[in-house]
């Protein structure tokens, strides 16, 4: 309510400052109302050229300044590094051009502009200066799509070579599932057809496959830090896209496909939190929520920094929603964590008469229990 007021009081403010505006013109009878720009009006659209030129290089720095603080901390994946030195050169270029070209172009905008008695002078053709702002952009463009695609091809270099631990991406609206090879670091076929919710089956896991037997399915991501992990990533209704930013990683799932990324995590979730950009952004939103929870209003409890996988594309009405929580643990723990999983074999492959339990917290396992009291 407060905003629509406040934005209400602007415009009605507005409309006052331009209806005086109109009432000063007006008044001003002797005033020369020609409808050609003249010497002196020329000059001050310089000026203003000028002052517009001041503002855009003030909102520069002061957008650095005071919002540099809300960038990603540093990447947390081995090829994350590389990432990150890529984007800052074309970052460094795109700023170092842009301050050059508008810098020019203000000025010439001033010192050509229109004067009584002066005639424009313009070349129809020049084949140096053609030459010039041609080739340049070429060379730098070229250079950085040649740096791009060497990146891209060692980052998307998926391989079994180093023994990694293959992990699949399940997207959904509106939540993610995440399923580990086992043992065999070998994934299950499957397939949507063949999703049985009424036996847990929630991602269609083929029960004649051998490899699916020992599969791990659960709904919070486990990574070993330094050790290669492959995603091979599914959808089961719509475009998602699996965005993790801490660690440089995106790619869509798409449905009726399977496709892949991989990258090796560098620092744990507990090294993270010591880290004192996460800190200070840690200090910095408690600090708010503090304000909320004073207020009472929602979302108010105290935050602390985690690893997230979100999903990048605008898939429905709680596409905002979806997200999993990722933790980075040493080998040890996360082999501690595996074994405290159930199996695909145990959760769904069983008999009827016996326990059955599930590594989600979406509810299917509450069902299979009031289903087989029931039974």
């Amino acid at each position: 309510m407060t905003a629509l007021l406040t934005f209400t009081v602007l415009v009605l403010v507005a409309i006052a400052i331009w209806q005086m505006t109109k009432i000063f013109e007006l008044s001003q009878t002797k005033t020369e109302r020609a409808e050609i720009a003249n010497d002196s009006d020329n000059k001050n659209n310089g000026y203003l050229l000028f002052a517009f030129l001041i503002f855009i290089y003030g909102i520069t720095i002061f957008s650095f300044a005071k919002y540099s603080k809300m960038l990603l901390p540093e990447a947390v994946s081995e090829h994350g590094g590389e990432y990150d030195q890529l984007m800052l050169v074309s970052m460094g270029i795109i700023f170092f051009v842009q301050t050059i070209t508008q810098a020019l172009l203000h000025y010439f905008g001033y010192k050509y502009r229109g004067q009584k008695g002066r005639k424009a002078l313009f070349f129809a053709d020049n084949d140096r200066l053609e030459f010039i702002w041609t080739i340049i952009p070429v060379i730098v463009l070229a250079g950085l799509i040649l740096w791009g695609l060497y990146t891209w091809t060692n980052i998307m270099d998926i391989n079994e070579d180093d023994d990694p631990l293959v992990v699949e991406l399940y997207a959904q609206q509106f939540n993610w599932t995440a399923r580990y090879s086992g043992e065999d670091n070998v994934l299950g076929e499957a397939n949507v057809r063949l999703i049985d919710i009424a036996n847990a089956n929630v991602l269609g896991l083929d029960e004649s496959d051998p490899n699916a037997e020992d599969d791990i399915i659960v709904k919070e991501l486990h990574l070993p830090v330094g050790r290669k992990v492959n995603f091979k990533m599914r959808s089961q209704d719509v475009l998602h896209s699996a965005y993790m930013p801490h660690f440089r990683a995106q790619m869509n799932c798409v449905p009726g496909m399977i496709t892949q990324f991989s990258f090796t995590p560098t620092i744990t979730t507990e090294e993270m939190r010591l880290n004192p950009d996460v800190v200070d952004k840690v200090k910095r939103t408690n600090a708010l929520r503090a304000e909320w929870a004073a207020e009472g209003r929602p979302n108010s409890d105290p935050w602390e920094f985690d690893y997230v996988l979100l999903c990048n594309k605008i898939c429905g009405k709680s596409h905002y929603n979806m997200q999993m929580k990722i933790i980075v643990e040493t080998e040890e723990e996360f082999n501690k964590w595996l074994a405290e999983q159930k199996s695909f074999k145990e959760t769904v492959m069983v008999d009827e008469e016996e326990e059955q339990a599930f590594n989600t917290e979406d509810g299917v396992d509450v069902e299979l229990e009031e289903r087989t009291s029931e039974e």
